[in-house]
C-alpha cells in the first residue's frame, strides 16, 4: 500500500491552491505560497513540506526572502526541488526584481539619494559578491541608463574610470551616480571605497560628466557619500 503523501488526501480547506482560489493569496502561509509554485512533493512530503524544509534550511535569517539569495544549486539540494522546479522558483525571484525595480523607476530623481536606493536595492541588497554599477542621468534629473561596471570578490570591486566614462559618453549621460553592494550589510563606506570615488570624481570634473553621488547598497540599507560630505572634490550640487 501506498504511503505518498499528496495534496489530494488533505481537505480543500487545507490545500494552499485551493485556499487561494477561494480567499486570495494573502491568506497563504509563507510555505503555502511556495507550495502553490512547487506544485507536488515527494513520497514523504507534500508541496507545503517540501516548501517548509527549503525555508527551515535557508530562510532562519532572511524568512521568505532567502529565495531572493539562492541559486539553482542551491535549491537543488532540498529534497523534491529539481532542475525544472529550481527555475521555476529562481523566475519568480527574479520577478519580484523586476516588478520592484519598475515599480521605483518613475521616481527615480537625481535629487533624492533615497529614491535611488530604493530603485537598486532588491537586485543589489542581496548579491554575494561586491558588483560596481553607474547610474546615469541626463540634463532633468532623469535616469537615463544603468549599467554594471565590473563584479568582484566579496571583499573588492574593480571598476576603472576609462570605463566609466566611456559608457557615459556612449549614452550621453550628463551626471553619473555610482553603486556599489556590501555583501556585509553594513553599507558604511571604507576607506578604499573613499579614495575610489575621489578618483572618479576628479575624471569627471575633468570631463566636465560630473560623479554626483556614490551609493553604498547594504543589507535594505544604503550610505550616500554626497549625503555624508564625502563626495570633496569639485562642484556637487544637483541642479
Amino acid at each position: 500500500m501506498s504511503t505518498k503523501k499528496t495534496m489530494k488526501s488533505l481537505p480543500p480547506s487545507e490545500r494552499p491552491y485551493e485556499k487561494c482560489q477561494k480567499s486570495g493569496p494573502a491568506v497563504l502561509s509563507d510555505a503555502e505560497l511556495l507550495a502553490v509554485i512547487l506544485r507536488t512533493g515527494t513520497r514523504e512530503k507534500t508541496s507545503v513540506g517540501v516548501a517548509a524544509s527549503l525555508l527551515e534550511a535557508y530562510g532562519s535569517r532572511a524568512g521568505l526572502s532567502c529565495v531572493m539569495t539562492l541559486s539553482r544549486r542551491e535549491l537543488e539540494k532540498i529534497p523534491g526541488i529539481g532542475p525544472v522546479k529550481a527555475v521555476e522558483l529562481l523566475a519568480v525571484a527574479e520577478l519580484c526584481r523586476r516588478i520592484t525595480r519598475s515599480r521605483n523607476r518613475p521616481g527615480v530623481s537625481l535629487r533624492d539619494p533615497s529614491s535611488i536606493a530604493a530603485y537598486f536595492m532588491e537586485d543589489m541588497c542581496y548579491l554575494p559578491q561586491e558588483e560596481m554599477r553607474v547610474a546615469m542621468f541626463d540634463t532633468r534629473n532623469r535616469l537615463l541608463h544603468e549599467k554594471t561596471l565590473s563584479m568582484g570578490t566579496v571583499n573588492a570591486s574593480l571598476a576603472s574610470p576609462r570605463e566609466l566614462f566611456l559608457e557615459a559618453l556612449r549614452y550621453g549621460a550628463v551626471y553619473l551616480v555610482l553603486l556599489h553592494n556590501h555583501p556585509s550589510g553594513d553599507p558604511t563606506p571604507s576607506e578604499a571605497d573613499i579614495r575610489m570615488t575621489d578618483r572618479m570624481a576628479q575624471a569627471g570634473d575633468l570631463l566636465h560628466i560630473p560623479l554626483m553621488d556614490h551609493i553604498i547598497i547594504g543589507d535594505h540599507s544604503y550610505t550616500s557619500m554626497r549625503e555624508e560630505g564625502l563626495l570633496t572634490n569639485g562642484r556637487r550640487e544637483v541642479l
